[in-house]
């Protein structure tokens, strides 16, 4: 009975290991998400809640798919196609904001430190809430390729489960309170450019290709 146990453990080990590591591959990417992810950590606004928003969000959809969303979302593509077109669209739309902010080149932490209106929490909420749930890549990450392999593991998938959950955890907590170690290299307004002009590219180019691919 012992070596079943220990057989067990280390089955359900290897497999938590395993969706830690896929997890961490599909979620570690440049996209729009981990760039305001990013945006937000080097200007120190509101992490915690963007975090906790990606963080959250990512468990909800990893557990979702696991549970069997996956066949639901795909049985409708319609609802694929809507969200690819409402995500392309906004996504499009924080790329022209993003490039004008790098084209007027008057933005440092001090001057950021000073908005009020644009930069309140829960506009920053609802920014990372529309990254995550109006893209439909991550669905297809998290909902669709995780929830498949996690199922292929019988009886461990949720040991699988909680594996991809924990990285989604550590890499937006990584992500969003390391970016703060950034700080002093973004204070000048040149280094926000380069920084605004990266997150422009980033969100033209996902944009585009979201709409492209309906």
């Amino acid at each position: 009975m012992l070596c079943l146990a220990l057989v067990d453990v280390t089955t359900y080990f290897l497999t938590a290991l395993a969706g830690l590591l896929t997890g961490a591959g599909l979620i570690i990417a440049i996209g729009p998400q981990n760039v305001f992810v990013l945006r937000q950590g080097v200007r120190r606004e509101h992490v915690p809640a963007v975090v906790a928003v990606c963080a959250v969000s990512d468990v909800v959809l990893i557990v979702a798919g696991v549970a069997g969303l996956g066949a639901l979302v795909a049985a409708h593509p319609g609802a694929v196609t809507f969200a690819k077109l409402a995500g392309g669209a906004y996504v499009l739309a924080l790329g022209v904001l993003a490039a004008r902010r790098a084209l007027r080149g008057t933005e440092t932490l001090e001057a950021g430190a000073e908005e009020t209106g644009a930069a309140s929490r829960w506009a920053a909420i609802a920014t990372a809430l529309a990254l995550t749930w109006l893209n439909p890549h991550v669905y297809l990450d998290t909902v669709l390729t995780l929830g498949a392999i996690a199922n292929s593991h019988g009886n461990a998938k949720w040991a699988f489960a909680i594996g991809c959950c924990v990285a989604s955890i550590v890499w937006f907590c990584a992500l969003g309170y390391g970016a703060g170690k950034l700080s002093r290299f973004f204070a000048s307004a040149r280094a926000w450019r380069l920084l605004d002009a990266v997150v422009a590219a980033v969100m033209f180019a996902m944009g585009a290709m979201l709409i492209a691919t309906v």
